[in-house]
């Protein structure tokens, strides 16, 4: 039996959500929340095994009774939010804070819940099911704010007049003479002034340095391409595998990440601020660059074209395969041609998308990575590839990127 708390500021949706689960067998709905804080209280009352979680709510909102959930007592979390440009950032900020998966409220409000009952229900099995390791959520979010509190700390011993301009411990930093001070200002203004000169020689300064790329070949056949596939719990674990590669990376990477038309876009926006590497929403005739990472849009197949090269992004919106568009195995299965120039990498998700494409990859001298059972949040899709034996390696997810780099540089 799968207990379910429903939060939600709508009494319809309340009534609508507990009204499917308690008619259907394996569901049993143990309390609804109106806002933020009664969801934090009844978390901590019932434990359940599924949270249905609005992003929008009074009192306290989704996000903020998500952190507390999973910083206290946490459990396995499905969002519901807003097709928008905000609902899309926050429904990614929900999936880096630990929630599972989301479902889209359809036009605002989910008014026809008729119409996707099978969907809810789906994906609420699924994520009673998943993995939430208390430990690293911890981590990942106190890591967020213990920066932070550092930030404030030395701003507010600057402010009385200490000098932290390096790395010290809080027993060595001591006060500024007034010759210090001086000293201090005058430098602080000189490199004010070359700031200001650099940006008038060059206003088009860009965020990221152009990175120097190394050449090389596989088999004097061309250069490698990272192919990699996810599903639930790919956010996080993208988050996990893509800042961590070099701007330098010398090839590209495509990425199929199992989500819907309007949050591919605010992922890898999210990503590419917290890497090295530049990261996109992959447009259909772009070439793919060294040290760049392409995500497929939601709602198209993105497949590569191209010899060894050259090659491009094509998009397509052929029927969904397997419910899935993007579908990870239309990706792969493109990429074959390819031979042993490719190295593709299966992450987090339910079912079985990836397995068959990385089959023929492996026949055809590509290299296989799969995630390993320990880290996945759902061990189905690098589950199927690894029973498959086609695996060459099986990382936990903080080992991928290392694995990555060591492949394409060789």
């Amino acid at each position: 039996m799968i207990r379910v708390v429903v939060a939600d500021d709508s009494a319809f949706m309340r009534k609508v959500l507990s009204d499917l689960f308690e008619n259907t067998p394996g569901f049993q709905v143990v309390g609804t929340a109106r806002d933020g804080r009664e969801a934090v209280k009844l978390v901590a009352k019932e434990r359940p095994d599924l949270l249905t979680l609005d992003i929008n709510m009074p009192v306290m909102d989704g996000l903020s009774a998500l952190e507390v959930i999973m910083k206290d007592c946490p459990v396995p979390v499905l969002m519901f939010s807003s097709l928008t440009k905000k609902g899309a950032d926050e429904t990614i900020r929900a999936l880096e804070l630990g929630a599972v998966d989301f479902l889209c409220k359809t036009g605002g409000s989910i008014s026809k819940i008729d119409a996707i009952e099978s969907e809810i229900i789906e994906k609420c099995r699924s994520v009673a099911g998943a993995k939430i390791n208390k430990s690293k959520i911890n981590k990942n979010i106190f890591a967020k704010k213990q920066e932070a509190g550092n930030l404030r700390r030395i701003n507010i011993f600057e402010k009385k007049g200490y000098n932290v301009a390096q790395p010290q411990t809080a027993a060595s930093i001591k006060p500024q003479s007034a010759q210090e001070k001086l000293a201090a200002s005058v430098q602080q203004h000189k490199q004010g002034l070359t700031g200001m000169m650099a940006k008038r020689e060059n206003p088009l300064l860009k965020k990221k340095a152009a990175p120097v790329y190394s050449s090389y070949s596989s088999s004097g056949s061309g250069t490698k391409l990272v192919a990699l596939g996810t599903s639930t719990g790919g956010p996080r674990a993208l988050q996990q595998v893509i800042p961590k590669l070099p701007g330098n990376m010398p090839c590209g990477m495509v990425v199929v990440q199992h989500m819907p038309a309007g949050f591919t876009k605010s992922l890898a926006e999210r990503l590419n601020g917290m890497s090295q590497v530049t990261v996109k929403e992959a447009e259909d005739g772009e070439p793919i660059l060294p040290g760049h990472v392409y995500v497929a849009p939601g709602g198209y197949h993105l497949t590569v074209t191209g010899n060894a090269s050259k090659r491009e992004i094509s998009l397509n919106q052929d029927p969904p395969l397997a419910s899935h568009r993007p579908a990870v195995d239309v990706m792969f299965d493109s990429v074959v041609k390819y031979g042993g120039d490719i190295v593709s990498v299966i992450l987090t998700g339910m079912g079985c998308d990836g397995a068959a494409g990385m089959k023929k990859i492996k026949r055809a001298g590509g290299y296989v990575i799969a995630e390993s059972d320990e880290t996945c949040v759902v061990y189905g899709m690098p589950k199927s590839v690894v029973e498959a034996g086609i695996a060459d390696e099986i990382l936990p997810v903080g080992q991928v990127a290392d694995a990555i780099m060591k492949r394409v540089r060789n």
